[in-house]
């Protein structure tokens, strides 16, 4: 499935779902794509901007604007980028890179991505964003391209998960 049609569906969904919701949603949507056509795990998070709004004069200052500002939102992008990691069960870790961030409407996306190692069993994630800030914050990831659909929550005292790959 092509990047823009996950985003698209994903953002239709959290549209269907946000509307039961009034201003701050504290819940953050990741997608974690296997691209077989590139051959790299591309991972996008998306966060309300509203939320987002908030969270930056927390972090950073009251004079933080997440919407005006592009430090402030390569600011918040590398806030994201150290709360989120991945690594192999043997410890093994997964170094993402930046592949950008961008407002689009209500949310605020910030992009990562990394070559796909040869031989990959499982992958053991962490996403820890404005949960530091906000104890109720919820992080839902959901993994694609590789097998079935595998969705993970971050809440309440969750630190770690862990996705297992079938080898066919």
């Amino acid at each position: 499935m092509s990047k823009f049609l996950t985003r698209s569906i994903t953002v239709l969904l959290l549209i269907a779902a946000s509307s039961v919701f009034a201003h701050q949603q504290k819940t953050a949507i990741s997608t974690i794509l296997f691209n077989p056509r590139t051959e790299n795990i591309e991972v996008m998070h998306r966060f309300n901007l509203h939320d987002a709004e908030h969270a930056v004069r927390h972090i950073f200052g009251k004079n933080a604007d997440i919407i005006g500002s592009t430090k402030t939102q390569r600011q918040f992008s590398e806030y994201v980028s150290k709360r989120f990691a991945m690594s192999q069960e043997n410890g093994q870790a997964i170094l993402l890179k930046s592949a950008g961030f961008e407002i689009d409407g209500k949310f605020f996306w910030v992009y990562q991505e990394t070559a796909e190692p040869e031989q990959l069993d499982n992958l053991v994630i962490s996403h820890n964003a404005l949960r530091d800030l906000w104890p109720s914050q919820i992080n839902t990831i959901n993994v694609e391209g590789k097998g079935d659909l595998q969705t993970l929550t971050f809440e309440d005292s969750i630190e770690l998960l862990k996705v297992e790959f079938d080898h066919h």
